[in-house]
């Protein structure tokens, strides 16, 4: 960073303005004190004042936000213009590769929505890429943000619950078949995936986070049931982990879309997890052999180390953790929570499991040679 009032005030332009777009600005505009929004870009010339104006009564300041920015519809330029300190990536999957290497090429950090890329290869060379360049990748997997969640990740780092034996993971995520038509790429295998690659991606995630282990194989198969798009609306696998720990897994989006459900259960010698969200409620049970409940004790820990209003701030909106964590990462030196590995191993975890598919057998991971999402055009489902 150049100077000192930079290093305190990072400049942040966002790439996209559809709906997760929404939950950057307020992130932002809610840590005016630490970042301060200088573009917005979209190819659409209308999208930006569109975005804004949806924001103007859930952001502070919004007047002092408006006039601090300017609005794109060529990243390039936009880079070349403003050389942001940090860029949020929000468009569609498909285009996460070439614009997240720009940025970094410009010397930007960058937030980069799920899935990180389309290929085990290309996520790969992202991570390599801002290693290489001493950048900083943030990755938009909100689960690791959800209020006590890092304590239990420090807690099974530091053995606390014994040794795991085995977890499972739910995400169902309706969408109806709207959903898919209000833009060409959605539900596609080349730009977007289906509900493993799209929905589900930063739960595995997190999985591996709280079970602090990496995959180390996969077997899955998916259908096509309900959803009118070209790839999988329902996924059911089940993973091999590094430390011996099993973890099934069922993602869907052809469920009710008013009953949106993401549940995590991880069986240990000392405890059973339990975390949920449920229709946008969170629940938590951390229950021992003798059936004591720990998670008021986590939840009492957690406020004293984080206070209460950046709980609430985070259980409103988990961006706005991502975007204090890469903060504090940028101007510390330290890696982000969810960082480029966690995006790199995550979409290992996908593509190895849709390569199970069409192979029909377990496949081991990480991948030794590159997969390409498109490649699972060619599966009859």
């Amino acid at each position: 960073m150049p100077d000192s009032e930079a290093v305190t005030r990072l400049k942040v332009a966002i790439i996209g303005c559809g709906r997760v777009s929404e939950k950057h600005i307020r992130a932002v505009s809610g840590l005016s004190d630490r970042l301060t929004l200088c573009a917005l870009v979209d190819t659409n010339p209308d999208a930006p004042s569109n975005l804004l104006s949806a924001c103007k009564k859930k952001i502070k300041k919004y007047n002092d936000v408006k006039a601090g920015m300017k609005s794109y519809i060529d990243y390039k330029e936009m880079l070349r213009d403003m050389h942001p300190d940090i860029v949020a990536i929000t468009v569609p999957s498909g285009l996460h590769f070439q614009i997240a290497k720009d940025c970094l090429e410009a010397g930007s950090h960058i937030l980069l929505e799920k899935p990180m890329t389309m290929s085990n290869k290309s996520s790969r060379e992202l991570y390599e890429l801002a290693e290489s360049k001493g950048l900083r990748i943030a990755m938009g997997h909100i689960y690791r943000y959800f209020p006590i969640v890092s304590l239990l990740h420090e807690d099974m780092v530091n053995g606390a619950f014994g040794k795991v034996g085995h977890g499972s993971v739910i995400v169902r995520w309706g969408h109806e078949n709207d959903y898919y038509q209000q833009a060409a790429w959605r539900g596609t295998w080349k730009s977007d995936g289906g509900a493993l690659m799209n929905q589900t991606v930063h739960a595995l995630d997190l999985m591996c986070y709280l079970m602090n282990a990496e995959a180390t194989s996969v077997n899955g198969m998916i259908a096509r049931r309900f959803r009118n798009m070209e790839a999988e609306d329902t996924a059911m696998g089940v993973y091999t982990f590094g430390n011996g720990a099993l973890c099934q897994v069922e993602g869907t989006t052809a469920t009710f879309p008013k009953e949106h459900e993401a549940s995590f259960y991880i069986n240990t010698e000392k405890a059973a997890i339990r975390i949920a969200l449920y229709k946008g409620k969170p629940s938590y049970s951390i229950r021992t052999a003798k059936g004591k409940n720990l998670a008021f004790k986590y939840l009492r820990r957690y406020i004293k180390q984080n206070g209460l209003s950046y709980l609430i701030s985070v259980a409103k909106n988990p961006h706005y953790g991502i975007y204090t964590d890469l903060y504090k990462s940028i101007t510390t030196g330290t890696s982000p929570v969810a960082d480029g590995r966690s995006g790199y191993l995550a979409v290992d975890m996908v593509l190895g499991f849709y390569r199970s598919v069409l192979k029909k057998n377990e496949i081991e991971l990480p991948l030794p040679n590159e997969f390409k999402i498109e490649e699972m055009a060619k599966l009859e489902l």
